[in-house]
């Protein structure tokens, strides 16, 4: 890295691993602050096997009295939906809204939708914090991924509320990006310095996809993770992150990137 250098990263190969249709904030990002950027995805977002349990919510929004979305493909998938059923900002007029973190603030507020609720860190637990004296005795949707944390469902219901959970979208490891990840991991000339995490789904997709040579990347690479919770999916794995973003944001990760050693 060079200090002081309006490109501090130049020379720097970063390897990120979001999903193809949301890598452009950080590649952008770290492009411009001189970085070699080489995506391959580590996750692909689909649709869910079917809507019907998505739309049965929907449809019945007005006995809730909370909305948690927790990414913006969870905004997305939901407002889709919405659309589908000719719904409108309208329909959730009587529903306060917790966002996790800015991008899914500004995805909701984007749709004419006041947010209620943004948790001071960008985790489940903060979210959890941040409705503990709001939710006795409430109807709770989560709207979120197939596969995720239950620490919002779990810990609400202790609180009082009556929380429901649907799948929005789910994610997948995607089989193309295999063979590109193992060619780069094989030759020391094209590894990269730096490997982003910006999930625990990419975490344990970037194993899969990788195998054995997931075990090789301790070696002079660092590994950069958004948050705690995606820093504890690689301890847990074997990797272990060695700089993680002090605010769980793109650019937060951007910033824990520029202090690397």
């Amino acid at each position: 890295m060079r200090r002081g250098s309006k490109r501090p990263l130049a020379g720097v190969r970063v390897l990120v691993g979001r999903a193809r249709h949301q890598a452009g904030a950080l590649s952008s990002a770290l492009r411009k602050l001189g970085a070699e950027v080489v995506e391959i995805p580590f996750i692909e977002i689909r649709r869910p096997r079917s809507y019907k349990p998505l739309d049965t919510v929907l449809k019945n929004l007005a006995t809730y009295d909370w909305l948690i979305l927790t990414s913006v493909n969870g905004v997305d998938a939901t407002w889709e939906r919405l659309a589908k059923m000719r719904m409108s900002k309208r329909d959730l007029k009587n529903l306060k809204v917790a966002a996790i973190g800015p991008a899914t603030r500004k995805a909701v507020e984007k749709k004419g939708v006041k947010v209620d609720v943004v948790p001071e860190e960008y985790v489940a637990e903060s979210v959890v914090k941040s409705l503990r004296s709001k939710v006795k005795g409430k109807r709770v949707l989560l709207a979120r991924a197939k596969v995720a944390r239950d620490v919002i469902p779990r810990e609400l219901r202790k609180l009082g509320a009556q929380v429901d959970v649907v799948e929005a979208y789910e994610t997948v490891v995607p089989a193309a990006s295999r063979t590109r990840l193992r060619a780069m991991m094989r030759k020391p000339a094209r590894r990269p310095d730096v490997i982003t995490f910006t999930s625990s789904s990419t975490v344990r997709n970037f194993v899969a996809l990788a195998g054995r040579i997931s075990s090789s990347v301790r070696d002079g690479i660092t590994l950069a993770s958004i948050g705690p919770v995606t820093s504890a999916t690689l301890a847990e794995l074997g990797l272990g992150a060695d700089v993680e973003a002090k605010e769980y944001t793109i650019p937060g990760l951007v910033q824990a990137i520029l202090r690397r050693g």
